[in-house]
């Protein structure tokens, strides 16, 4: 099983093993780290940290997913713009992903360079689109059933959630591509635990294969998530474990990219996979063979 390479505005990601996108993110609110990097200069001694555990990009957002007190555009540009254009100047070759699901933010992002437009809500504004191919960025499409930026399901119910997965993400896709987006920098994200509770989350973490086998790369992101808290009963500081088992068979099973917050336990795993895998060598190979 090759790994395939990913473009996003021109740089390419040659890849031996799944990669890894670092989670910066510039709200006060965010359910896992608590605004832990919402301060500027904490926020770029994230990037620098991620840089030197060998992230191979960052994830930098200004509005959490969940629930909350408004963030109005002008507010959302106020967090994420400097640190993406710092982390662009400090940075040359690092793609950036930015997560937002507003066109007028992706405008801006992408003037500073940005270079992948992470929108975990599934399109809802769809001229982020036309942002995403008039800069040639690339674009993650998400599973999220129609649910509306920031609110939480109600009692959510499918016939088949890996079906609805694989039918809403390719068709996003597709319509990406035709609307000028380059295909070599769209992903697929099933959006865990959006739209979702644990059952439907565990169902699609047992047929990430059947997101694999549409032949558009899979980025999951379910770092710290609720389904491994609710799964394995765990608080949320203890939810690592979980978070790497999870990985370790989404990487078996093809996922392309991996959204985390502890860059080095999960590079470790992702390179792990893939030389149990074969298509990556190990570091080194000694012992025994002299």
């Amino acid at each position: 099983m090759a790994a395939v390479d990913l473009v996003f505005r021109g740089r390419r990601i040659e890849r031996d093993r799944a990669l890894v996108m670092a989670i910066v993110n510039r709200t006060p609110d965010s359910f896992y780290d608590h605004g832990a990097t919402f301060e500027e200069e904490i926020a770029r001694n994230a990037i620098r940290q991620a840089v030197h555990d060998g992230a191979d990009l960052v994830d930098i957002g200004g509005v959490p997913a969940s629930p909350g007190p408004e963030v109005t555009v002008d507010e959302e540009l106020a967090r994420v713009l400097p640190t993406i254009e710092w982390a662009r100047e400090t940075y040359p070759d690092l793609v950036i992903s930015v997560d937002t699901f507003r066109h007028e933010v992706a405008e801006r992002v992408c003037e500073a360079g940005a270079d992948l437009l992470n929108d975990t809500w599934g399109g809802a504004d769809p001229k982020i689109l036309d942002v995403a191919a008039r800069y040639g960025a690339g674009y993650v499409c998400a599973h999220v059933d129609g649910l509306a930026p920031r609110t939480d399901p109600v009692r959510p119910r499918y016939a088949d959630v890996v079906a609805s997965v694989v039918e809403q993400t390719t068709r996003l896709a597709e319509l990406a591509v035709e609307r000028g987006v380059p295909r070599e920098g769209i992903l697929l994200d099933p959006a865990i635990d959006f739209a979702k509770h644990t059952l439907h989350s565990l169902e699609i973490l047992r047929n990430v294969r059947a997101m694999v086998d549409t032949g558009w790369p899979v980025l999951m992101a379910m770092s710290n998530k609720n389904v491994v808290g609710e799964t394995l009963d765990v608080p949320l500081d203890g939810r690592l474990t979980g978070t790497l088992a999870a990985t370790a068979l989404a990487a078996a099973d093809g996922a392309a990219m991996f959204r985390a917050h502890q860059v080095p336990e999960t590079l470790q795993t992702v390179r792990m996979v893939a030389s149990i895998l074969g298509i990556r060598p190990p570091a080194r190979a000694e012992r025994y063979l002299d």
